[in-house]
This record gives structure tokens, C-alpha cells and sequence, in this order.
């Protein structure tokens, strides 16, 4: 199984953002036993650097996300996906990006997002995490 986490799911297992980080832990734990694949765009690294530097030590942030490469697929935001993302009919330009990128994924499954309703013209089925898990403890 594929999956495309969005940026606030990175946010919510770095920070350990309760209830929310329940999910991303058990998302991330299946990532690392290989029982699914994880997909990040280049953005949502860099993002969650940003939003995070404030709250976690640099030297320890780039430590994580570093260890983080090792169990997900990094797309990469491209002039094609910015091009895309710039025309398309989304409101928001970043959601954009993130579904340009999901839909790079040649056979991706889910988005999975706390921002379900920012998603809705995403041709991939969105999730929010509590339901992935669910799906995931159906199928796995």
C-alpha cells in the first residue's frame, strides 16, 4: 500500500501533537516494519522545519527528519508540479503541490491529512488519520 502523508502529519509525530500524534506513530511504526509505504513531497520536509525550529533544537530537528528519509519516498515539487499546482483550481496553492505530488505516485492509495476538506478535488481518496488506521488494520 501506498500512502501520501501531508505535511501536519509530520508535524503531529515530531511534535508528538496528542491525540493527533497516536496515529502518525502507528503510521510511521508500519513505514519502518515495511508493511506500507510512505510519500512526502520535498515541501512538506522543508515545511516541517519551519513550522518545528521554534519548539525542537536545530541539531536535533535535522537529526529527525534525517532518520525520517529512511522510511519515506520523497517526491520531489518540480517546474512541472509548480506549473500545475499555479493553473490548477485549488484555493490553496500548497494543497496544490501536495496533490500534484500524490498524484505523481504511480499507484497511490491514500492522501492522509487532518485537512481532509482542503483535498476535495484530489483524484486519490483522502483520509484523515484515524481512518487510515482503520483501513490499515483491515487490510495489513
Amino acid at each position: 500500500m501506498n500512502v501520501f502523508v501531508d505535511t501536519n502529519i509530520l508535524v503531529d509525530l515530531i511534535a508528538d501533537r496528542k491525540p493527533f500524534s497516536k496515529y502518525a506513530i502507528e503510521l510511521f511504526d508500519k513505514a519502518e516494519k515495511q508493511e506500507l509505504n510512505l510519500f512526502v513531497s520535498s515541501h512538506s520536509i522543508a515545511k516541517t522545519h519551519y513550522l518545528l525550529k521554534k519548539f525542537v533544537s536545530e541539531t536535533q530537528l535535522r537529526a529527525i527528519l534525517y532518520n525520517l528519509l529512511d522510511f519515506v519516498s520523497v517526491v520531489t515539487i518540480d517546474t512541472e508540479n509548480l506549473k500545475k499546482g499555479l493553473l490548477s483550481q485549488h484555493k490553496d496553492f500548497e494543497d496544490a503541490l501536495q496533490i500534484n505530488c500524490a498524484e505523481s505516485i504511480v499507484t497511490c492509495d491514500f492522501i492522509v491529512t487532518r485537512n481532509v476538506k482542503d483535498f476535495q478535488k484530489s483524484t486519490i481518496q483522502v483520509v484523515n488519520p484515524e481512518e487510515l488506521s482503520k483501513i490499515l488494520k483491515l487490510r495489513l
